[in-house]
């Protein structure tokens, strides 16, 4: 009996400011403007599959997660790609971020998981990474664990999404609705949260009152981040933006996300990094993003804080700016 075996990952994505785009019926054109940051780590999955299908079993490597999330890609890949369903599968799933913290691992683990079943198969590469980004911003708008995470990660680096929708759709998996662009060089990244905290995301883009907030504080940001060309000469000005989006959000006023804030910066202060370094609100988790103030600063000493943070009661893990897609 032949086994199928593939391997997928996927970085994770911060996202610094955002809007709410779900007003139309069809999950393809829903999603966000916004801008943020896709890292290096985020997950890792790896497919074993014999014929005698269906069948899902799914495993978390050093942690736990929702296992509904592997099944609801694997249920929308076999409508696309039926012989996947004649396969009994098995998923190993390693994350290396915890969730609901900001991170984009939903988003990042459906793309993964959609790739270890499609490289499993021997399906066409190319073919196959479109179909994970289609697959994976469906399923995300069906659980309303994300809006813009899939079509950021579509484009990599540090990102700008600038039409709202699937970066991919369609048979012949041709460019979706969604556009976004992204630039990328070396840059340290720091991600810092509080240990057992994190909010859903639907608790936020599923509420009208905060749908609101967020969309006008995002829509301003965005009418100046949209404009020109989009390379590292944009770092500091998209700092300042993600700074302006929190307070104008209201995301900011929540005590636990002040604390947060003000303890990264107080580790920043007392490591000597204050022009150096700046800390960042992952949208919409209980977390940061330290990052250098000169982008092409490959080696900023960002690495000492990691210690200092965890010292300060954080969880924190050093990563870098993900290539582009």
């Amino acid at each position: 009996m032949p086994t199928f075996l593939g391997r997928g990952e996927c970085g994770g994505h911060v996202t610094l400011l955002f809007t709410v785009s779900d007003q139309s019926d069809d999950p393809v054109e829903q999603g966000s403007l916004g801008a943020g940051i896709c890292v290096e780590d985020g997950v890792e999955a790896i497919a074993r599959g014999e014929e005698g299908g269906p069948g899902l079993s799914v495993r978390f490597v050093d942690a736990e997660a929702d296992p509904t999330l592997y099944e609801d890609v694997l249920g929308l890949l076999v409508e696309e790609v039926p012989e996947v369903g004649d396969v009994s599968w098995e998923i190993n799933v390693r994350l290396a971020l915890p969730t609901s913290q900001g991170f984009g691992m939903s988003g990042s683990g459906a793309i993964a998981a959609a790739m270890a079943f499609q490289r499993a198969m021997g399906l066409p590469h190319e073919e196959s990474l479109r179909r994970c980004y289609s697959v994976a911003h469906r399923v995300e708008r069906a659980r309303s664990t994300g809006l813009g995470d899939v079509t950021a990660l579509a484009a990599g680096g540090v990102e700008r999404r600038l039409v709202a929708g699937a970066p991919y759709h369609g048979a012949l998996l041709e460019n979706g609705p969604g556009r976004a662009e992204g630039w990328t060089c070396n840059t340290p990244v720091v991600l810092a949260w509080r240990p057992d905290a994190g909010k859903h995301t639907s608790g936020y883009i599923d509420d009208a009152q905060w749908k609101k907030s967020i969309s006008e504080a995002g829509a301003k940001q965005m009418e100046r981040l949209s404009l020109g060309e989009w390379d590292q000469s944009r770092w500091l000005g998209l700092m300042d933006a993600a700074h302006a989006f929190a307070e104008d959000s209201g995301l900011l006023e929540d005590a636990s996300r002040t604390e947060l804030l003000s303890t990264a910066s107080e580790v920043i202060e007392a490591s000597g990094m204050r022009d150096e370094a700046s800390a960042l609100l992952c949208m919409l988790g209980e977390s940061v993003a330290v990052v250098p103030t000169d982008p092409e600063d490959e080696d900023s000493g960002l690495s000492a804080l990691v210690p200092e943070l965890e010292q300060a009661g954080l969880e924190s893990i050093m990563t870098r700016v993900g290539e582009l897609s």
